[in-house]
């Protein structure tokens, strides 16, 4: 689990493609799929059918996915052809410093996957993606949608 330092995450948030901000916060209620990648990420790529899919199959039941672009500036750039490239139908920004660096502070790897259920607590959180995450995704997926919202 990141660190947890007395800081609120409720404020944090990420920055849509439109200039927009979105924050924590303005999920509550909701299932959020916090996943931070880069377009050169081999494993990102790998976890991007298995998002794609989870979106479709509980969107309705209020999953949110958001893609974090942490590769960089030049990254940023290629954002757009390569959610063309992979049909990505769910949000994609980036994230603020501040969020960036309270969730990934113990561990700058990626991809790194946050699920988080109705009333805003952590419920699992990946590091990377192999055999077995897509399995130990759905199933903190399944346990989230089950929570009571606030």
């Amino acid at each position: 689990m990141p660190p947890v330092s007395g800081t609120s995450i409720v404020n944090m948030g990420w920055e849509l493609a439109d200039g927009k901000r979105s924050v924590f916060s303005d999920h509550k209620g909701k299932v959020l799929i916090l996943d931070f990648y880069a377009t050169w990420c081999v494993p990102c790529r790998d976890s991007i059918p298995h998002l794609i899919g989870l979106q479709k199959q509980y969107e309705e039941q209020g999953l949110t996915v958001v893609g974090l672009n942490v590769g960089g500036p030049e990254d940023e750039q290629e954002v757009p052809k390569f959610a063309k490239q992979f049909g990505i139908q769910y949000t994609l920004a980036k994230p603020d410093e501040e969020l960036a660096s309270f969730l990934l502070a113990d561990v700058d790897a990626i991809p790194q996957t946050f699920v988080f259920d109705r009333q805003g607590k952590l419920v699992e959180r990946l590091i990377g993606f192999g055999k077995g995450s897509g399995k130990q995704l759905d199933a903190a997926v399944e346990a989230a949608l089950k929570t009571q919202a606030p």
